[in-house]
């Protein structure tokens, strides 16, 4: 595994931030990046960012371009670009995306398929 390069995400330069209490359960889309800190269920679409919070539950397909997972997954990730799972993250579903990254204590169980371009072709 690669240690990953990122860091901690700035809440303040998101605009919407689904809290700790927050408990959503359906089709979720948006436009702008998105970080959960709650429960989610269902799908999430969007052309943008997702973050997962440390503490996040999420059991959900997801479509989005970067997807960064510090918390719990259960579900399949569509993404047109980057994937980051993080130490804390508890990942069951399978990954399509140009890139993913996994740190070290990061737990995935699934199969994950890198195209390595960001557009999501096969070159």
């Amino acid at each position: 595994m690669v240690d990953v390069q990122s860091g901690s995400v700035d809440e303040d330069t998101l605009d919407t931030i689904l809290a700790a209490d927050v408990d959503f359960s359906g089709e979720l889309s948006f436009k702008e990046p998105l970080m959960i800190k709650g429960r989610v269920s269902g799908v999430v679409r969007t052309e943008s960012d997702l973050h997962i919070s440390e503490k996040a539950v999420v059991q959900a397909d997801i479509y989005a371009c970067n997807i960064t997972v510090r918390g719990t997954l259960k579900g399949n990730i569509l993404a047109t670009g980057k994937v980051e799972l993080f130490a804390s993250c508890r990942m069951d579903g399978d990954i399509h995306a140009a890139y993913v990254t996994m740190e070290q204590g990061s737990r995935f169980n699934g199969i994950c398929t890198m195209t390595g371009s960001a557009d999501g072709s096969v070159h």
